[in-house]
């Protein structure tokens, strides 16, 4: 069996944070027999990385898996959907290499506290706000370089997949995909606002009333981005995982593009994707967010004309993320002092939003 990772490599491991560890007996109980290497002594420790969904790591002796779970306390409806990342990682990992496979989905919240699932351990290297050594320490334009490229390539072939011979035709419902999203996320926020702010209202009003004709559905990610990727370390042309399917459906690909576009900052722009999943997009070589549509639209044979107002609600969505994770931390639900700042950096990307819906760019 290969090393079933979300991670890098060991260097990301830590000791289980306060208030994030379960009962590792009950838990080797209920896994015994039900993973290849389970009958032995199980020993766990925590992925450092994500602001969101939990990630840990068992290790049986040198038999090794990742466990995934929701994070602590009260979640937002439909988020966190761990039958939903276990019903599609245990499929399209035929499909679609990059994809980790699932082995075991649990319901059962008794066992650790919340539903979770295992899947294989990949190895290799997540590159997260700067460039790794690895790969030259961002120093390296043609590395750089390479890195954006593939990091398009790899959406692209994701939306190619032919997601009815996957067997994930019901995960998602493409018909009025987009303006549910737009209905959705603008929910979210008033349920996790904690300050009254106009631009949330103008936003939500350009995105309701701009509203374009979507292109053929496809398999979406709906949070792809370069963190939730990682690299062969002895080569950053080639991704051997992408994670984080707990959001993934079938619908509007650009969509997914435009969620990306909105964590690829540019120099002179500032604040980048704040708090969640920005990148060293700023590197020397690294493509503009323009060379970025262009290379999606030759690598699909797509229209991207519409992109910009894709970038747009791409940058609402990580703004509302950043207000929610801030709403937990404001009511106490979680003591995680990263968090503190995201009310601050989710109205900076508002702002941002604002901005680009007016000059309808990328």
């Amino acid at each position: 069996m290969s090393n079933p990772s979300t991670s890098s490599d060991t260097t990301e491991l830590i000791a289980i944070r306060a208030g994030e560890d379960f009962d590792h007996g009950g838990l080797a109980a209920y896994l015994r027999g039900k993973l290849p290497g389970s009958e032995t002594t199980l020993e766990i420790e925590q992925f450092a990385g994500g602001h969101a969904n939990l990630t840990y790591l068992l290790r049986y002796g040198t038999v090794e898996y990742v466990l995934r779970r929701p994070p602590v306390g009260p979640v937002a409806p439909g988020a966190h959907d761990m039958a939903r990342e276990y019903r599609v990682l245990s499929q399209l990992y035929q499909v679609y290499p990059p994809a980790p496979r699932a082995y075991v989905f649990c319901g059962d919240t008794t066992i650790i506290g919340a539903p979770f699932f295992i899947m294989e351990r990949r190895r290799g290297t997540v590159v997260r706000r700067a460039i790794p050594a690895e790969f030259g320490d961002g120093g390296d334009a043609a590395i750089n370089r390479r890195i954006s490229e593939v990091l398009i390539d790899t959406l692209a072939d994701l939306h190619q997949v032919d997601y009815r011979a996957a067997g994930l035709a019901d995960v998602g419902k493409p018909d009025g995909f987009l303006q549910r999203q737009v209905e959705g996320w603008t929910a979210r926020y008033e349920r996790a606002k904690t300050t009254e702010l106009q631009v949330v209202d103008e936003l939500s009003r350009w995105l309701r009333d701009h509203l374009p004709a979507s292109p053929t559905p496809t398999l979406l990610h709906n949070d792809f981005r370069l963190d939730n990727m990682m690299f062969d370390s002895r080569d950053p042309g080639r991704v051997v995982a992408v994670f984080d399917w707990d959001m993934c459906t079938v619908g509007d690909p650009l969509a997914d593009l435009g969620t990306l576009l909105s964590l690829w900052i540019e120099a002179g722009e500032g604040i980048g994707g704040g708090g969640q999943g920005g990148m060293p997009s700023t590197v020397p070589g690294f493509l503009t967010r323009r060379e970025a549509v262009e290379r999606y639209g030759q690598r699909r044979g797509v229209d991207v004309s519409n992109v910009p107002y894709y970038y747009v609600f791409g940058l609402f969505k990580i703004a509302v993320v950043l207000q929610q994770i801030y709403h937990r931390f404001h009511l106490g639900q979680t003591t995680d002092e990263r968090f503190r700042s995201f009310e601050q950096l989710a109205e900076l990307l508002f702002w941002m939003a604002k901005s680009r819906s007016e000059s309808l760019t990328v």
